[in-house]
């Protein structure tokens, strides 16, 4: 093959590595960009908080001007003096109600703090208690290592007891033993092995007398799905009893708890931060940058001085310089373009903050992006875990995106004010007969709003609302 030199012209997008940062940052929230300024201010010499300026020192000896009065200073000094021991001049406490140190090198403030207690701690020490052999206790704290984040048994005894060692001559008779003596414990419904014996075993704490409770025993032992499924005819029939006492029965369920550790090993609480706040200004909403989300950065100038004093023996510092210069530019267009991306969306949608999700209006990104000349991609990422706080609550910035629905009139209805009507008309019906979603079509349909089945079912099952069987009460 005979081998030759070709010239081509082509083109070629190359992001550069500034640039490259300024998308990382803009697809970032609030809380991982703060994480990421961290890291830039551990990792960058050049880099500096700015609101790390020392504070201004007034002089001891400065007195209020002739005429001025001092009652005020004189109370802080009164005041001052006060909390303040006479034999060691040290604060005397922290506080009302705080702790004192008492001169303790050892002393942690934060072992004050409170902890949250998980589901195995509380159970191992109702069991550390109990006054029990070594081998029931073994037993027992080996049926608690087996419960799993609701606080149910998953695992059955025989097959249990079949993968411990052999020397142990471990029965399933033992452990049925331990698992009755753990089922006593706090909380109700511990360790069952079902919904309906967790149920039952917080019955068995309440008392007899109270109203239904013997027909809800019943319904939790052998009906709990036909409960479940709404079929109160099927109940009443299999059961011979009225609606009244089905309604006992079904109150008296409604006050116990399907997952008997709920209270126990909570997920971790993930904060939001808003980046953008919209008030009500001369009749207008505006929206308006949170400045107590926006980092505070700037290039160290003492290095930054030194650098350009002695360029030649820079070395690798003039690269983090441009780095952090970089980076600082970068946070600032960020939040820059977060603004006014926020501003176009309040603007478009003044009926919502002025009167609700039923008044939001049709609205998708490339309306945003023609009038801003951005690109999607960039309103995307704008949009996506950025968050906007205003009097109706916390939205993250894409809750003010969506499609458009023609009306009789011509017009168009976002389909966020559509589920608000859904929901609004569920929140109102009659639990007795409730709608089902050909009848809330109907019912949009007679307000002007053209809308399908299949879709009042979609929307009603993205609000995770049951479905009319599922809805329907006594």
């Amino acid at each position: 093959m005979k081998q030759s030199l070709q010239l081509r012209v082509s083109q070629q997008l190359t992001l550069t590595p500034q640039l490259q940062q300024s998308i990382k940052l803009l697809q970032l929230s609030t809380l991982d960009l703060q994480t990421e300024v961290e890291r830039f201010l551990l990792d960058n010499p050049m880099l500096e908080r700015g609101d790390d300026l020392p504070p201004q020192d007034s002089p001891a000896s400065e007195t209020p001007a002739s005429g001025e009065d001092n009652s005020a200073a004189q109370d802080s000094h009164d005041n001052d003096s006060s909390q303040r021991d006479d034999s060691s001049g040290e604060l005397s406490d922290w506080g009302s109600g705080s702790r004192r140190n008492d001169g303790d090198d050892e002393f942690d403030p934060m072992l004050n703090v409170p902890c949250p207690v998980s589901l195995r701690e509380h159970l191992l020490a109702q069991l550390g208690e109990l006054t029990l052999p070594t081998r029931d206790q073994a037993i027992v704290q080996l049926l608690i290592e087996e419960l799993d984040d609701n606080g149910f048994l998953s695992v059955d005894l025989d097959e249990l007891a079949s993968h411990l060692p052999l020397e142990l001559e471990l029965e399933s008779d033992e452990l049925m033993v331990g698992l009755r003596l753990l089922q006593q414990f706090d909380p109700a419904g511990i360790a069952a092995r079902s919904l309906a014996e967790s149920l039952c075993l917080q019955l068995d704490r309440l008392s007899p007398q109270e109203n239904g409770y013997a027909l809800a025993r019943q319904i939790v032992a052998d009906h709990l799905t036909l409960l479940g499924n709404r079929d109160y005819t099927r109940l009443k029939r299999l059961l011979g009893v009225d609606d009244e006492a089905i309604r006992q029965a079904q109150q008296l369920i409604s006050r116990l708890t399907p997952h008997p550790a709920a209270g126990f090993g909570g997920e971790d609480v993930h904060y939001v931060i808003p980046d953008v706040t919209v008030r009500k200004r001369r009749g207008r909403w505006v929206a308006e940058l949170n400045n107590g989300a926006v980092p505070r950065l700037r290039v160290n100038q003492l290095y930054a001085q030194m650098l350009s004093e002695n360029r030649n023996g820079a070395g690798e510092l003039t690269g983090r310089l441009q780095e952090a210069k970089w980076l600082v530019k970068n946070i600032q267009q960020r939040f820059d373009t977060i603004l006014k991306v926020s501003e176009a969306i309040v603007e478009r949608q003044q009926a919502f903050f002025e009167h609700g999700e039923v008044a939001m209006r049709p609205l998708i990104l490339r309306d945003i992006a023609d009038e801003l000349g951005l690109h999607e991609s960039t309103v995307s990422r704008v949009t996506t875990q950025k968050y906007l706080l205003c009097p109706r609550g916390l939205f993250e910035l894409k809750y003010f995106f969506g499609s458009a629905l023609e009306t009789d009139s011509g017009g168009e209805c976002s389909a966020t004010a559509i589920k608000a009507h859904i929901r609004r008309m569920i929140d109102g019906e009659n639990q007795a007969k409730p709608l089902s979603d050909s009848a809330i079509a109907d019912e949009l349909g007679k307000q002007g709003i053209q809308v399908a089945r299949r879709t009042v079912a979609k929307y009603r099952e993205a609000m995770q609302i049951p479905p009319v069987n599922l809805r329907k009460a006594l």
